[in-house]
């Protein structure tokens, strides 16, 4: 790519002089700039390409109508919106090839967005004076790959430091352009597979397994963010099937810890029709911060200190049964091969029979849950033997490379008889 064009987001009121400052360098550097105002309130310092009007009415809305939203906050997002909307068509018909954005909270915050609703490797830069201390990075980044660059000063004027700095940013966006990766593409079948130091040794096994298959392991890892970045990954068209091997971030999410996501987590293979192979790895901790800072109603139950700032906490057997309902009802209305497997003798390393969150009853109560709730169509298989085991790791890639296998012979088979006319 020789001549790139990056879409440069700000609030033009407030920020017009320093959005000018990038166009013009990104010109210097033979890219084009394609400006968009995220403004809400004020008067444009400069002339944009796209201006906020039109930002407004692709959320749906009207800009009197974000400015009229009732709080700073609502206009924010009805404009984030409108930004996802607007940057992912410029890039869907290849008017532009990076996202750059200069923004304080609120305007970093909407770029961030638009940027969060583009492709992996598409290059996304964030400049911000949020970008520092000890702030949560979790809104800025979501599940994507975008770089935060800290302006150091505030984004008010253009001084020495401020021309520096995004003068940085416009050349670090133009050679992620010109000489950075591609968005993912791969020459095999791509799989996501989750996994966590305590789900490492199976997930190595699986992975060695599907390379020696001819397929590529994609591995993320169950933070609060890898399963919604392999979800995303999913509806994006990137994977050919999904092994969720480790669930920790399932209940996490009953107990608010800190790789909490959300109720949608495990329902974008399901809904994309992929093979899906459901382990509930890791599901028998939640995680906690540094061990001093753990409520004492957690502290009171089985814990392991992972290292100095993280806590991992034992769910009891009520909530594992729980767990088991939760998982099933999300991959219930599966339609492609789907298979749940569960090892009965630990579900991590510090899971199995003497470790220190060991729990029989409590793991047994997934079982329970799951064949409670399971439909018939989606098998569940039972192992005795832990999970972090060569045996269990093999077993789970034998069976979902028969998946995979049986999910092609659906497709062929549906290619070669359509549908077929009355009275044949």
């Amino acid at each position: 790519m020789t001549n790139p064009v990056i879409a440069v987001i700000g609030t033009l009121d407030t920020k017009g002089a320093e959005i000018d400052f990038v166009r013009a360098r990104l010109a210097k550097l033979d890219a084009g700039a394609l400006v968009i105002d995220s403004g809400i309130l004020g008067t444009p310092g400069i002339t944009a390409d796209i201006p906020r009007e039109q930002v407004a009415e692709a959320a749906g809305t009207t800009l009197p109508e974000v400015q009229n939203a009732g709080s700073r906050g609502a206009a924010v997002e009805l404009m984030q919106e409108g930004l996802r909307v607007l940057v992912r068509g410029l890039y869907d018909d290849g008017r532009i090839q990076g996202v750059l954005c200069l923004g304080g909270a609120e305007g970093g915050l909407m770029g961030a967005a638009a940027m969060q609703a583009l492709p992996v490797g598409v290059p996304k830069i964030v400049v911000s004076p949020s970008a520092s201390g000890r702030r949560e990075f979790g809104p800025f980044m979501g599940s994507s790959d975008i770089l935060v660059m800290h302006s150091v000063i505030d984004i008010l004027g253009l001084n020495s430091v401020a021309r520096s700095v995004f003068g940085n940013a416009a050349a670090a966006m133009v050679g992620m352009c010109r000489w950075g990766a591609e968005t993912p593409a791969s020459d095999r079948p791509s799989i996501g597979l989750t996994m966590l130091g305590q789900t490492t040794p199976g997930a190595m096994v699986i992975a060695k397994r599907l390379e020696e298959a001819g397929y590529e392991p994609i591995i993320f890892h169950a933070n609060g963010v890898g399963g919604p970045a392999m979800d995303a990954m999913a509806r994006d068209g990137v994977l050919s099937g999904v092994i969720d091997f480790t669930l920790s971030e399932v209940s996490n999410t009953m107990f608010d810890g800190v790789h909490a996501t959300g109720p949608d987590r495990m329902r974008a293979a399901v809904e994309c029709g992929l093979p899906l192979l459901v382990v509930p790895g890791s599901l028998d901790f939640f995680n906690q911060g540094a061990l001093d800072t753990v409520p004492d109603e957690y502290r009171k139950r089985p814990h392991y200190k992972h290292n100095p700032v993280a806590t991992l906490v034992r769910v009891n057997e009520e909530e594992m049964r729980a767990l088991g309902r939760q998982i099933a009802e999300r991959i219930s209305t599966a339609t492609a091969p789907t298979t749940v497997m569960v090892p009965t003798r630990g579900l991590s390393l510090i899971g199995v029979p003497g470790g220190p969150i060991s729990d029989a009853r409590a793991d047994a109560a997934v079982i329970d849950g799951l064949r409670e709730s399971l439909p018939a169509s989606i098998p569940l298989e039972v192992f005795d033997t832990d999970i972090n085991s060569a045996e269990f790791g093999n077993a789970v890639a034998e069976r979902f490379l028969g998946m995979l296998a049986q999910s092609a012979r659906s497709r062929s088979s549906s290619r070669a008889y359509p549908k077929s006319h009355s009275g044949e």
